[in-house]
This record gives C-alpha cells, sequence and structure tokens, in this order.
C-alpha cells in the first residue's frame, strides 16, 4: 500500500519553474494562492525534495493552523543534505526526513526514515502509509517530481500556468532532468481548465 499522490505545481507560460539560479519565483495569481492553501489542508503530508528546502527554505505550514492540525511535512532527502536550521525542521509543524540507508545525518525534532541502499522512492511511499499518511502532496521541485512520474507513483497532476515568460535552457521545468521520465512520455486524462486570475490551473488524472 502507498499514499494517493497528487503533485501540484505552478509554471510560466514558458513552462518554467524557476529561472537559471533555481531560486523561487512568484508564478501563482492571488487566486491560485488561495487554491493552494486550502488544497494543503486536505492532505495528511505535503512533500518536497531537498534541493527546494535548500534554495528556497520553505516552512509548508498552512498559517492559522495548529502543529497537529498542520499536514506532515515530508523532505525527500537521500544523503542527509537538510540543513540543521531549516524551517522544514522548526516546531510548526511534525517533519518526517526520508533517508538512504548509508546516511548518518542526524535532525533534533524530526522523523527520520531509511528507504533502502540505493534510495527507493516507491519503498519510501509504504513508510509513509505506515505511519498513518493516506494522501501526500507533492509540491517539487522538478527532480522530485519527474522521480515521481518516472517510478509510476502520480495520481493526480495540477499545474498552474501563469502569465508570465521566465527563459533559460537551464531553467527548471515541472518534471526536469535528463530525457524522458518514461519511454514515449505518460498520458494523462484532462478533468479540467479553470481561469484563475492571470492563468490557468489545469487538472490530469493519470491514465
Amino acid at each position: 500500500m502507498r499514499p494517493f499522490i497528487h503533485v501540484n505545481c505552478a509554471m510560466s507560460a514558458d513552462g518554467k519553474i524557476a529561472g537559471p539560479d533555481r531560486k523561487q519565483v512568484r508564478i501563482s495569481s492571488d487566486e491560485d494562492m488561495v487554491r493552494v492553501k486550502e488544497l494543503r489542508k486536505r492532505y495528511d503530508a505535503i512533500l518536497v525534495g531537498v534541493g527546494t528546502v535548500i534554495a528556497d527554505d520553505p516552512h509548508l505550514t498552512v498559517k492559522g493552523l495548529s502543529y497537529h492540525e498542520n499536514p506532515v511535512r515530508v523532505v525527500v532527502d537521500p544523503h542527509g543534505r537538510t540543513p540543521d536550521d531549516s524551517q522544514i525542521a522548526d516546531d510548526r509543524a511534525a517533519t518526517v526526513i526520508l533517508t538512504d540507508d548509508d546516511c548518518v545525518k542526524k535532525w533534533d525534532n524530526v522523523t527520520e526514515i531509511r528507504c533502502g541502499r540505493p534510495f527507493e522512492l516507491t519503498k519510501a511511499m509504504e513508510e509513509l502509509a505506515e505511519l498513518d499518511i493516506e494522501n501526500v502532496l507533492v509540491e517539487g521541485g522538478g527532480g522530485t517530481i519527474a522521480s515521481f512520474f518516472r517510478d509510476g507513483l502520480v495520481d493526480r497532476y495540477t499545474v498552474f500556468v501563469g502569465g508570465m515568460i521566465i527563459g533559460g535552457k537551464d531553467s527548471p521545468t515541472p518534471a526536469d532532468g535528463n530525457g524522458w521520465v518514461r519511454v514515449d512520455g505518460i498520458i494523462m486524462k484532462m478533468k479540467s481548465a479553470d481561469v484563475l486570475g492571470n492563468g490557468v490551473l489545469l487538472t490530469y488524472d493519470i491514465r
């Protein structure tokens, strides 16, 4: 068993999620920001990769919710690169860091789960299910999202396309990395397209 996996992100009209420096860029409209806040409340866990933690230092909490009301914060970090002073490791919500079996890094106030040697994303999701996490909202970055698609773990994909051009051949995309995530790609079924301010939200289910 594994949790239901929902990938949610925002990209520019030219398909970028950040600039070449990989720093976070505000792409979502005000309307989409409200949607994301409400979306987070419906999930047991919010997950990002360690690259997002290092680049943006997100706290991944919902304003107004208590420690026990907030979703569990999950970081995919096979080699233990999450800094000790990251907001992800503060006391605003529970945090789980997923590492490989060889990781020797330790954090305070964080649950560490070893997920194989080398790291196995499918095993990691099964470990989350053992913690009674039934659904996970994956928010980035591009390499992490690509890994979920590559391993066949995505059930739903929502992407807000904002009215912005970023450019740059080295700027990351929602499913980043080298080559195709699967041979001939991954076919999705569009469920809806909704205008939210100066952009559109596309919702897909995976066939």
